[in-house]
């Protein structure tokens, strides 16, 4: 079974943000550009480079053609709330701009069941001997802080969930591919408490920025080389561009609009694959028929035929 790792789905629009690409294999390609992107094909980049297929053709070109015969077995992307980029190190991050909504959407594999959920779970967890308080530079940040817990346990789970990878190594070692998708919004609610500018948030972007290179590190040699690790960054959400519900009626209507052209609808990406099968099944009966039509027709019923064979045979012998 996938393994699919999500802690938040949510479609809003986004503003001033960016994708990044922090470790990738030698079979995906992705190239240097100042390309934007918008946040709704993200899933697709994500589908493309593991080698399935997506519905709607991306014409991004940020995302080269690749070893088809070599794909990733896992991709993991995390989504930071609350900046629109991080100081990662130059050289070997590839970044391109993101525009546009958000959408990310999975269920948890049963392993993962034992991951701090709640408030209390996360903050008994932070306090435990084997933590990230014993091993992190909080600097500034504080432990009797709610917000500065917060956003520590965000580091813990990271580091709980590459854990539990490493005691499960069969998870990333079956012919399944694996789909990771975490959101942390620890370093949103940091800067809305001290402020953006303050030595707190400062402190907390550099602490995050060497937690997720350690995180990807980890998940790529997880994997064996084979695994895609991105990052997306969302400054803020804009919800007045968050997609409204709309009644059956109105979607028909949307769907099948009045056209005195008489406008064929528009054909999905099934419709080669399903006029192929019916075409040649169509010419194989049809041939069969044919080839059968004609034998029968030239049969010779003294000789061809069994049936008329061993009346003969039997005649005689009467």
């Amino acid at each position: 079974m996938a393994v699919f790792v999500v802690l938040l789905a949510l479609v809003a629009g986004v503003l001033g943000n960016e994708f990044s690409i922090l470790r990738s294999p030698g079979s995906v390609v992705f190239r240097n550009g100042n390309w934007p992107i918008p946040g709704e094909r993200i899933p697709d980049v994500a589908a493309l480079s593991m080698g399935f297929s997506v519905k709607e053709d991306l014409s991004w070109p940020g995302l080269a053609v690749g070893n088809l015969f070599h794909r990733p077995r896992a991709t993991v992307m995390v989504m930071v709330k609350g900046v629109d980029k991080l100081a990662l190190p130059p050289g070997s991050v590839i970044s391109y701009p993101l525009e546009n909504r958000v959408y990310m959407v999975g269920k948890a594999n049963s392993v993962f069941e034992d991951l701090s959920v709640t408030l209390r779970q996360l903050h008994n967890r932070l306090f435990q001997e084997n933590s990230v308080l014993s091993s992190l530079p909080l600097n500034s940040l504080s432990r009797n802080n709610e917000v500065d817990l917060l956003f520590l346990s965000e580091l813990q789970v990271l580091h709980d969930i590459s854990s539990l990878l490493s005691r499960h190594k069969h998870l990333a070692k079956d012919h399944s591919p694996d789909l990771y998708s975490l959101e942390l919004a620890g370093l949103d609610e940091i800067g809305k408490r001290y402020g953006e500018d303050s030595e707190q948030f400062r402190d907390a972007s550099n602490i995050l920025v060497d937690a997720l290179q350690k995180f990807a590190d980890d998940m790529y040699n997880l994997y064996g080389g084979n695994a895609v690790v991105e990052l997306v960054t969302v400054k803020s959400f804009d919800t007045s561009l968050v997609r409204k519900t709309r009644t059956i009626l109105e979607a028909k209507q949307a769907k099948n609009p009045a056209s005195p052209y008489n406008l064929a609808y528009k054909y999905n990406f099934e419709y080669s694959v399903v006029f192929n099968m019916v075409l040649w099944i169509m010419i194989a009966l049809a041939l069969a028929v044919i080839i059968t039509s004609y034998n029968i027709w030239n049969m010779d019923p003294g000789y061809d035929s069994i049936i008329y064979r061993m009346t003969n045979q039997k005649i005689r012998m009467d």
